[in-house]
């Protein structure tokens, strides 16, 4: 199942923040592809490093959400951004969706931190801080009906079942990659665990705003 669309007829607002965090990706992708290897040493977040040298590392926390491994990932993360990010952005108000956006970026890059502490390998992506993005979509709007690739045929499903499915993989496949021996730890691939931390940060700040008598207005 590959989300292509949603029902955006509810939006009202013009989801400058979305649009702004999609060019901001696309524009840092550039910078990092002139940059080279070099670059993505010394903005990705690279764990090893933090833990030895928080004080001077700290940036990369930001930085890291902001680089991409290649056009795919670019282009499979932007989507889901422009995708699910307008209808958040119109429940959180544009100032505290962009603070969502951050913590739950910060919430996924430490959550893969903690089973990965020693590891060499640059964490870089915006996928963590978007895995938030869902979380918080599966609770404001579990019924919204989503458009999605199966197979050659567009299918619209809810929200519950697309998101609910993807975060049952990511949960999997982040405990396979914590089960992996120590030889092949440092061997890269896809950090599974801070998409699960992005995911659970995500829905835990909207059931708090939820709980607080609603998801907060437009900023």
């Amino acid at each position: 199942m590959f989300p292509i669309g949603d029902d955006d007829s509810a939006v009202r607002i013009t989801p400058i923040v979305t649009t702004g965090l999609i060019v901001a990706n696309v524009l840092f992708f550039f910078v990092e592809m002139n940059g080279g290897d070099e670059f993505i040493r010394q903005w990705a977040f690279i764990p090893s490093k933090f833990v030895a040298d928080p004080a001077s590392t700290w940036p990369t926390i930001f930085t890291a959400m902001f680089m991409h491994g290649g056009w795919m990932h670019l282009f499979g993360n932007m989507l889901y951004l422009y995708i699910f990010g307008d209808n958040v952005e119109e429940s959180f108000g544009h100032v505290k969706f962009l603070v969502f956006y951050l913590v739950a970026g910060i919430a996924a890059t430490f959550a893969q931190f903690y089973f990965s502490e020693h590891s060499n390998i640059p964490n870089l992506g915006a996928s963590g801080a978007i895995a938030g993005v869902l979380g918080a979509y599966l609770l404001l709007f579990p019924q919204a009906r989503v458009d999605v690739l199966f197979g050659r045929q567009v299918m619209s499903m809810p929200a519950l079942i697309v998101i609910g499915f993807w975060f049952v993989l990511q949960l999997f496949s982040g405990v396979g990659s914590i089960a992996r021996t120590d030889e092949t730890a440092d061997a890269g691939g896809v950090a599974y665990m801070a998409h699960v931390g992005g995911f659970v940060a995500g829905l835990a700040i909207a059931f708090l705003f939820k709980g607080r008598g609603g998801p907060p207005k437009i900023a």
